[in-house]
Parts: C-alpha cells; sequence; structure tokens
C-alpha cells in the first residue's frame, strides 16, 4: 500500500481516534485509497504515529460507516460500491431529504434563516477549494441544519449513518461535467426554497438534486463497474 497520503499526527490530543478517524475517512473519500486497497494496520500505524488498537478500533468505525470491508484472510480493504448499493442510497435520501427539507421550510425561522445561509456559503467555499475533507463536512452542516430545523432527528441518524457513503457519491457526481445544473447551483435552489418558507419549491429543489445525481452516479458506476 502506498504511503502517500496521510502525514503524522505529531501531537497527540485527547480525541485521538476522532483525528485518526477523520484522517482516514477523508483519504477514502478523496480516493487516496482506492477501492479494494488493502488497509494494512503495521502500514497505517507507521504513517499516523499512533497505535494498532486506535487503528483497529478506527477500521471497526468505518466498516459501521461502509467505508471499509474486512475480507477474510486479506484483512480491512476499502469497500466498493456497486450500482445496486448507490441507487438504495439515492432512494433513502430522496424521502428522508425531501421531507426534511419541507419541513424546515415550514419551520423557518430568522435564525435557521441565518444559519443556513451561512452554511450554504461554507459549502460553496469547500466546493471552490476542491478539498474532500472540506466538502464532505460542510456537505455535512449544512444537511444537519436542515435536518435540526426540521426536526427530524432520528431521520437524521438514519443519514449519518450512510453519510461515509453519501459523501463518496457526493465527490463523485458533483465533480462531474455531466450536470445539466452545477452542484452548487442545486445547494443554492434547495436553500433558497427553504428560507424562503415554501415546502413544494423546496421538494422541487431537493428531488431535482438527487434525480439529477442519481443518473450521473448510474453512468459513472456503471462504466467502472464499482467505486
Amino acid at each position: 500500500m502506498s504511503d502517500i497520503g496521510l502525514s503524522r499526527i505529531e501531537q497527540q490530543p485527547t480525541t485521538l481516534r476522532d483525528v485518526v478517524l477523520e484522517r482516514l475517512r477523508d483519504a477514502i473519500i478523496g480516493g487516496v485509497f482506492k477501492p479494494g486497497d488493502r488497509l494494512v494496520e503495521r502500514v497505517l500505524c507507521e504513517q499516523l504515529g499512533v497505535s494498532r488498537t486506535v487503528v483497529r478500533e478506527t477500521l471497526r468505525y468505518l466498516d459501521a460507516e461502509g467505508l471499509v470491508t474486512h475480507v477474510p484472510n486479506r484483512g480491512p480493504m476499502v469497500a466498493e460500491m456497486s450500482w445496486d448499493d448507490a441507487q438504495q442510497i439515492y432512494d433513502i435520501r430522496l424521502k428522508l431529504e425531501t421531507d426534511a427539507a419541507m419541513a424546515c421550510a415550514r419551520n423557518m425561522t430568522p435564525d435557521l434563516e441565518r444559519r443556513l445561509k451561512a452554511a450554504l456559503a461554507d459549502l460553496q467555499s469547500a466546493g471552490n477549494d476542491q478539498a474532500p475533507g472540506a466538502l464532505f463536512k460542510a456537505a455535512t452542516r449544512f444537511y444537519a441544519l436542515i435536518f435540526e430545523g426540521a426536526r427530524h432527528n432520528i431521520a437524521w441518524e438514519i443519514v449519518q449513518r450512510l453519510n461515509g457513503r453519501i459523501s463518496r457519491l457526493r465527490i463523485l457526481t458533483l465533480t462531474s461535467d455531466n450536470r445539466e445544473l452545477p452542484g452548487p447551483a442545486h445547494m443554492l435552489a434547495i436553500c433558497t426554497a427553504i428560507t424562503n418558507r415554501d415546502p413544494d419549491a423546496a421538494l422541487a429543489a431537493v428531488t431535482e438534486h438527487l434525480h439529477e445525481a442519481k443518473l450521473i452516479a448510474r453512468q459513472l458506476l456503471l462504466d467502472d463497474k464499482a467505486v
């Protein structure tokens, strides 16, 4: 396994596992580690300067997120994603995100509007920087606010379990040249509809965004067989 893409952690904070988790998740989502790559514990320990216990715990967490899979006699590997998997994720997102966007529009307040617009600005900035880790965090904050405004706490817990795989698909589709409307424009349309207190427009904006992303993902995943 290549040793590029991960920098050594010189100072070990109290939340060391969270730091390691963030580094490895960003590396997988950003494509430093490709689908099917073996994740050798010894190498990861040397790269990051942490114990094997921390690495194993992190890999178990990433396994639960669907980013890593443990293969008998081979050990942990970066999980591949088939079109069937992606299709299910988009179908789940469509149900949860449209419901949340409509409810958030109905529950809109001046404070929530300010926070959502600020989160959108952060998301657009992260997209311009082309940094997968920054985009992952900014998108998570943006959608977290929508679900918070909707008061759909249980639905957000479900989304969080899928967040790693959602982010892999998001990186795949947002950077595609095959979009009729750029990814940031979709996010702006969603935010505008919600902050305008228009549930029907929010439903339409989220549906259009996910429909286009799903079509792009289908084309890319079927061309590449897996991601």
